[in-house]
């Protein structure tokens, strides 16, 4: 009845855990969502009055495939302040950035494409390869990221169709590449030419340290392929995100989201534009940030406090998740039905291996929840945690 590739493709671990998870009194530290109450509500309604006065029937009606050119022109502009000589026809705009990976993965992926990832990769990416019958090959990662070198030898033997790649705060280890791995990475793709799929959601949730320049901007916009999106910044209802590339990717890309869905919403997109134009974006991203370094502070403190010896994390300089490491003979998805019970839920990491492996780590979202809720969290882990030790 169904076509061969679903047969191929799970339901999401995440989203099934949060169906589980939504009973009373249940602490979750499992999603990726950003903080509702941070969300600028009333200045999105202001926004949304001026565009309706502004604009009126034209920003209900149907637009253009590529979005909007204002928005689209505002992007580019905010691109060339590092990559340089890019126009809106660089730009395309989309229902938030999953779609972009889907449109991807569409224009590329045959059945069994070969698409090389970080190990571990991000979820939802995994799952638009995988429903194109993509053959996903992991290349281990290390604290700083993809290890450039095993890259290298697995590119002298294969050429993959592209790297997929999220070099800031990743999703879900929290990392962001040093400089000096980054300009490694991109010198490997160019000398093999390999397109590099660069996801960026999280790029502007820094908290500390400075803004190291993007892949797309150290490649000059060539040979490299940026996601970003408003979804972890505005509000992820609103499903505005952009794909910048090369002009010849993008027309092909535009042929796709036309059999897809015609185009983004033109409301939402004269919304976000009229928001960025209002002058108070900085300050609320400014706002974000302080938030989210607060209770990443919060969780640290208490894992340091509530979690034993014998696990270990990371500490993310931006973003939204820590990334935990157990004992190596400890199952993450059997602790978190133990935790459960306890009314304290996170993801297991084992789904973001592409090659099943990570049955020991765990992603800790701090993000979505007060930092009261994180602390006492933590403390249930904790306490479970002490009897597996």
């Amino acid at each position: 009845m169904f076509s061969e590739r679903m047969n191929n493709v799970k339901s999401s671990a995440i989203r099934d855990i949060l169906k589980i998870i939504s009973k009373p009194g249940m602490i979750s530290l499992a999603g990726g969502l950003p903080a509702p109450e941070l969300f600028p509500v009333d200045a999105v309604k202001k926004a949304a009055e001026r565009v309706l006065t502004k604009f009126g029937a034209e920003a209900l009606q149907y637009s253009f495939t590529e979005g909007i050119p204002a928005l689209r022109e505002k992007i580019a502009e905010q691109l060339n302040r590092s990559a340089g000589g890019l126009t809106i026809d660089n730009v395309l705009i989309t229902q938030g950035s999953q779609q972009g990976l889907d449109l991807i993965a569409k224009v590329f992926i045959n059945k069994g494409s070969l698409v090389m990832t970080e190990n571990p990769s991000y979820l939802g990416a995994l799952q638009a390869f995988q429903l194109f019958e993509a053959a996903i090959e992991p290349i281990p990662s290390d604290s700083h990221g993809i290890l450039v070198p095993v890259l290298r030898e697995r590119l002298k033997k294969h050429k993959p169709v592209f790297l997929y790649i999220m070099p800031n705060f990743q999703n879900p280890t929290g990392i962001a590449y040093p400089l000096d791995r980054r300009r490694e990475l991109v010198a490997a793709a160019r000398e093999h030419d390999v397109l590099i799929v660069e996801d960026d959601p999280y790029g502007e949730l820094i908290f500390e340290g400075e803004r190291l320049p993007t892949l797309f901007s150290l490649a000059g916009g060539r040979n490299v392929v940026r996601m970003t999106t408003f979804s972890k910044t505005i509000a992820p209802g609103l499903r505005i995100a952009s794909v910048a590339a090369d002009q010849e990717l993008i027309k092909k890309l535009v042929i796709a989201k036309q059999a897809t869905d015609l185009h983004t919403n033109s409301f939402g997109q004269y919304l976000v534009l009229e928001y960025l134009e209002s002058g108070g974006y900085e300050e609320h991203i400014a706002r974000i940030r302080q938030t989210y370094r607060e209770r990443r502070d919060v969780m640290l403190a208490a894992m340091e406090q509530w979690f034993p010896e014998s696990v270990t994390w990371n500490k993310p300089a931006g973003g939204m998740f820590f990334w935990v490491m157990l004992p190596a003979s400890w199952d993450a998805a059997e602790i978190l039905l133990k935790c459960i019970e306890h009314n304290v839920a996170f993801v297991p990491g084992r789904e973001f291996f592409p090659d099943g492996s990570g049955k020991n780590t765990l992603r800790l979202n701090f993000s979505n929840a007060a930092p009261q809720y994180i602390e006492e969290g933590i403390r249930r882990m904790g306490e479970v945690f002490k009897t597996l030790s």
